[in-house]
């Protein structure tokens, strides 16, 4: 889940340790140390001392300076509409070249498949071990195997100390951070708590059979990676409506919309807790929760998660299913079509080139 990142700051000013080395003469007394005015020592007791550290899912973020412009908003804007419109036009893309490459290897394929029957299998063959796994997963589990390696490849970079400046910057989210728009894309693959990053990746692949046989893998993609995108832009403008700009970073806005797609599509389907697998319950009931809850986070100011980004996830992923699904990816056609007929023309030069 996103999760706020917040801390409280430590007074900037060292602790200085000062030693006074002096010198034994006989029997000569210390010379005694002036009181301190009763003003400055009632001002020293009252004084609070440093809070008590707090273990965090994120690490404290560096000091931001002042409150943003309602303004800087537009950009992201434009970025979360730019982007989105490239990940459904790049998936249109993709689902052509990969239909139109297995209808090339199709028989190449086949002549693989009777070269294994006919040649001598070796045991203990780790590629092959890992090959029989492979083939094993469902279509879902494979396509999301690609995004939680990328989460634990990002999770990795915040264990290393010199890479903490680069991953406040670009891998949360804060509409007062100096980076805006990159970080609506990055912070969706960025987890510093390793169970954070563990509860997003097993519901992401506990639903990922579900939502890549609804939509298909290459609809999927573009599905989450735009819910990431759209879930942070809506995170902006729900921290710069309450003017808290605390960084925040988690794939649960992706998730929030498969989960809201499938609990939409199948509202009956069962649904378990992991840890209490005896009591079941309902998607749609369990998708009516979520939201309750995140409506009542968000308008009581609980810090704890990025609410807003729940509830836009969850809001994008019911309206695709319902009507983004008619509205975008089935009029993809003019853009295949004239993805088609650039790469037969061009085919048609290289063909010709060749030929003389």
């Amino acid at each position: 889940m996103a999760w706020w990142c917040w801390a409280r700051v430590w007074d900037p000013r060292p602790h200085r340790l000062t030693v006074l080395l002096e010198q034994r003469q006989g029997f000569r007394r210390a010379r005694p140390r002036p009181e301190e005015p009763p003003a400055v020592a009632a001002a020293a007791e009252a004084r609070p001392g440093p809070p008590p550290l707090r273990r965090s899912l994120c690490p404290p973020p560096p000091p931001r300076a002042g409150r943003p412009s309602p303004r800087r908003l537009v950009k992201p804007l434009l970025f979360a509409v730019g982007f989105t419109g490239s990940a459904f036009g790049s998936a249109a893309i993709w689902q052509y070249e990969s239909l139109k490459s297995r209808v090339q290897t199709y028989f190449e394929g086949a002549r693989a498949d009777w070269l294994d029957k006919i040649r001598p299998q070796k045991r203990g063959d780790f590629r092959k071990q890992v090959n029989s796994w492979w083939n094993n997963l469902t279509e879902g589990q494979r396509t999301v195997t690609g995004i939680i390696a990328a989460n634990v490849f990002v999770f990795c970079l915040w264990r290393l100390p010199g890479m903490r400046r680069v991953m406040f910057t670009y891998f949360t989210s804060d509409p007062s951070s100096k980076a805006l728009c990159s970080p609506m894309l990055l912070s969706t693959f960025s987890h510093f708590s390793l169970f954070h990053m563990a509860a997003n990746m097993y519901v992401l692949w506990s639903f990922s059979s579900s939502i890549v046989s609804l939509l298909g893998c290459e609809q999927f993609i573009a599905v989450y990676l735009s819910a990431g995108v759209i879930s942070t832009f809506v995170s902006y403008v729900a921290k710069m409506a309450t003017g808290r700009f605390e960084p925040s970073l988690g794939a649960s806005g992706a998730i929030m919309t498969v989960l809201a797609a499938v609990c939409t599509k199948m509202p009956e389907a069962k649904l378990a807790i992991i840890f209490l697998p005896m009591f079941t319950f309902t998607a749609g009931s369990a998708l009516k929760a979520i939201i309750a809850f995140d409506t009542a986070g968000l308008a009581l100011g609980w810090r704890l998660f990025d609410h807003a980004a729940h509830l836009g996830g969850a809001l994008f992923g019911m309206w695709y299913v319902t009507y983004g699904h008619e509205l975008i990816w089935k009029n993809r056609e003019p853009l295949v079509k004239a993805w088609h007929e650039m790469r037969t023309k061009n085919t048609g030069k290289g063909g010709g080139g060749r030929s003389n």
